[in-house]
């Protein structure tokens, strides 16, 4: 009787255990050397497919003299149980795609915005590298196939700007 009751007991608690979601405690930094460096916050590892379909686009492009700025994207996938939007930064160094994905801070203030948000933690990872060199038609280039990518995989995609 006893051993029936602890063993039920035990299976619940496994059961719990299993189905409890695992969340990451530090950003994910993903690097392939030559092609790009993807930093994901906590809980954003489900984004990687997305960008590494921009990153395939983007080489598939003309080859891009300079750099292209920095920019700015709120992002729904909707494909995605459970995962409502992310802020998305994308930047182009020396032919190297730079990707920071983060999740949206509660606004505190009307003034707060998201691009604010977004801009100052891509600044953060941004700044160990060389100086911008832009060029308009790299940062034209770079937010088609973006939004390319957006469209291909159903994703909403809409751009941040000041």
């Amino acid at each position: 009787m006893y051993e029936a009751l602890l063993l039920a007991v035990l299976v619940v608690l496994v059961i719990l255990v299993m189905r409890k979601p695992v969340t990451l405690d530090s950003p994910l930094i993903i690097q392939h050397p030559g092609q790009y460096h993807i930093t994901l916050a906590p809980q954003l590892a489900h984004a990687r497919s997305f960008l590494e379909l921009i990153t395939g686009k983007f080489a598939e492009a003309a080859p891009h003299e300079g750099d292209a700025a920095t920019q700015y994207f709120e992002v729904r996938e909707t494909e995605v149980p459970g995962a409502a939007r992310y802020l998305l930064a994308v930047g182009s160094r020396a032919g190297i795609l730079y990707f920071q994905a983060i999740n949206p801070q509660p606004l505190l203030k009307d003034a707060d915005s998201h691009y604010e948000t977004v801009r100052s933690f891509s600044e953060q990872v941004m700044v160990q590298l060389a100086p911008l060199a832009e060029n308009r038609d790299a940062a034209v280039s770079l937010r088609t196939v973006v939004e390319a990518a957006a469209q291909q995989l159903n994703i909403e995609c809409n751009r941040l700007v000041a």
